[in-house]
């Protein structure tokens, strides 16, 4: 059953956060998601560097694309459901870059210390590529993979713009897939914990996050400046989240742009009868809808309506942000 419910979690892709340490849903559940590495598909090119492992998708069209740096959750890794992701936005014209940042040989093991300059360094060799348009850079992530988009995207200007799915308003403390205690930061700047939120207490429901951000006022330090992005910044939750609470969060981080003044728009879609996976890709509706797409809430109704919707609804706030210069006057 166990085996059956890890290969479900990856075929979905939902390329999230499973659980985080001292969660009660992990100690009902001591297993991790498998480590995986895939080739990329038809037309992709595997990037397997001292310092980088991805793949890159060159993007359907001529002359220099616009680009992407997508990045999955704390499966880690580069699985199939991030690859077949980024075949996908590779497919309307985007050059994509699908980054494993945690987990492979000579990457952090736990969710501790995971360097923002393994994705800042991915976005530099994105720009350089000359397939590339260098003005027009997004990046793209869910869940652990949001909350880095936004750390990331608050700290370049470069950004054209940001999608953060089921995303934080805070960087977190961090995790170990096999419970052993992580006291410090998910992520490391130039060798030092980024400030991180810290998780002390567990809600009568084994929910950790929402105590924590009961707390979050004591630890300014910690919040992500969202209001630094530069770019339009597009958020996507379900209020049903039972993993963390990603709409609350999502607000947060509107909250924060708009009463900050950014002239830049911050667009929040937010789903009522989605979870944590009524994010991603479109799926078949009906029996081929894996049963594990409820697992942290909605209903399968919900989540795959929530992906109908917000799927498309992604593509085009893309294509907009990223158009040429030339397009967006004449659009206005």
């Amino acid at each position: 059953m166990r085996k059956a419910l890890k290969r479900g979690a990856i075929a979905l892709g939902f390329g999230v956060a499973l659980v985080t340490a001292g969660g009660a849903w992990l100690a009902a559940h001591p297993w991790g998601p498998p480590i995986e590495l895939v080739d990329p598909g038809a037309g992709g090119t595997p990037i397997r560097l001292p310092t980088l492992v991805g793949n890159f998708y060159p993007g359907a069209g001529e002359g220099r694309r616009p680009a992407i740096l997508l990045l999955g959750g704390s499966e880690g890794g580069l699985g199939a459901a991030v690859d077949g992701q980024a075949r996908l936005l590779a497919q309307e014209g985007f050059a994509v870059f699908a980054l494993a940042y945690y987990r492979l040989p000579g990457q952090p093991k736990r969710f501790e210390l995971v360097p923002l300059e393994t994705l800042t360094g991915a976005l530099d060799w994105l720009k350089a590529h000359s397939g590339v348009d260098p003005a027009r850079l997004a990046i793209m992530g869910t869940s652990k993979g949001a909350e880095a988009a936004l750390l990331v995207a608050s700290r370049r200007a470069d950004i054209t713009a940001v999608v953060a799915a089921v995303p934080s308003q805070v960087a977190w403390q961090g995790f170990d897939w096999s419970f052993a205690p992580v006291k410090t930061s998910s992520w490391s700047e130039g060798g030092k914990p980024v400030p991180y939120l810290p998780i002390t207490t567990v809600g009568w429901n084994g929910d950790i996050y929402g105590p924590a951000l009961a707390d979050a006022a004591k630890h300014p330090e910690a919040a992500i400046p969202v209001e630094r992005i530069a770019g339009p910044v597009l958020l996507l939750c379900g209020e049903d989240d039972k993993l963390w609470p990603s709409c609350r969060m999502a607000r947060a981080v509107k909250a924060r742009r708009d009463e900050q003044g950014n002239a830049l728009a911050t667009t929040l879609l937010a789903y009522p009868d989605a979870g944590h996976f009524g994010v991603g890709p479109q799926l078949p509706a009906g029996d081929s809808v894996p049963a594990m797409i409820t697992m942290f809430g909605g209903s399968k109704e919900g989540n795959v309506a929530a992906r109908a919707d917000g799927w498309p609804r992604t593509i085009a706030f893309l294509k907009q942000a990223l158009a040429p210069a030339a397009n967006k006057e004449t659009d206005r």
